[in-house]
């Protein structure tokens, strides 16, 4: 009895422990968007903040261009992700149905593609954008983010299709379906769980970014990454505002991941062991 009271609790306890580890920076920068500047730089520290303050977070939206690099950037994630999606289901399509010459050639590349450090390439990008007169503009950006999360939005939907039983396409084509029909009635509504896991994939990698957009993109063509270091100035940092700005930079993602979070952990497990 002692062992396997033992053996439930620690696991448990384990766990507590990590989510405290894990939870306690994000508690961190919520409460000091909260606090007032004497609280911020006190040295003892303020886990409470009982004179709550809204002042860093009208500072945060009022500076300069808010609203425009709020737009750029859900004008970037979400083209990126739209378009990796759609570029991504016929590819995923074909490398599951379909048998070609270089078939497993192409599936390798995918993994490399996967694996390929993008922190060494902003230089080789910039020269490329630049020639092409593309500086200061969300196309760039757009397209350069749909590449990175595309290898795996191919990888985890390729799992997906090869799950589909083909005879539910082979009748559909019987009915008289081409093969587009078939595809966009009988496999694609069975896909939904890979699109959302992907989703949320490349959402969160192209929200984040923040060396590509540094080095293409100036002024108005910047996003909300760049918007948080505008409260760090040769006066010092102005740690209020900073934590407000990554709170509002969080929400968000947070939205976006309690939409879709049962769907998406099915899919990343489900993705990771069919095909």
């Amino acid at each position: 009895m002692r062992r396997s009271l033992f053996g439930r609790v620690w696991p448990n306890a384990i766990a507590v422990v990590l989510f405290l580890f894990f939870i306690f920076p994000v508690y961190w920068m919520v409460v000091t968007a909260f606090k007032p500047d004497l609280d911020i730089i006190s040295k003892t520290p303020v886990f409470i903040p009982f004179d709550a303050t809204l002042t860093h977070f009208a500072k945060a939206v009022d500076a300069s261009g808010f609203w425009t690099l709020v737009r750029n950037s859900f004008t970037a994630t979400l083209g990126a992700v739209a378009l990796s999606l759609l570029i991504a289901l016929l590819a995923s399509f074909a490398v599951a149905r379909m048998r070609f010459r270089g078939r497993k050639a192409f599936i390798l590349l995918i993994m490399v593609a996967q694996m390929a450090p993008w922190q060494v390439l902003p230089i080789a990008i910039y020269l490329i954008v630049r020639d092409r007169n593309m500086l200061n503009s969300v196309v760039p950006l757009i397209l350069f983010y749909m590449m990175m999360v595309l290898p795996f939005t191919i990888w985890v939907l390729r799992g997906f299709v090869a799950a589909v039983p083909k005879e539910l396409e082979e009748s559909a084509l019987v009915d008289g379906c081409t093969r587009l029909q078939a595809f966009v009635r009988i496999v694609f509504p069975l896909l939904a769980p890979g699109l959302m896991a992907t989703s949320l994939f490349g959402f969160i990698t192209a929200w984040n970014e923040f060396p590509l957009v540094l080095i293409l993109n100036k002024d108005s063509g910047q996003t909300l990454p760049l918007w948080l270091t505008q409260f760090q100035t040769t006066f010092g940092d102005d740690w209020g505002a900073t934590m407000a700005a990554s709170t509002l930079f969080t929400i968000p993602v947070l939205i976006v991941f309690l939409v879709l979070q049962r769907r998406a952990v099915g899919g990343l497990t489900a993705g990771a062991v069919k095909g």
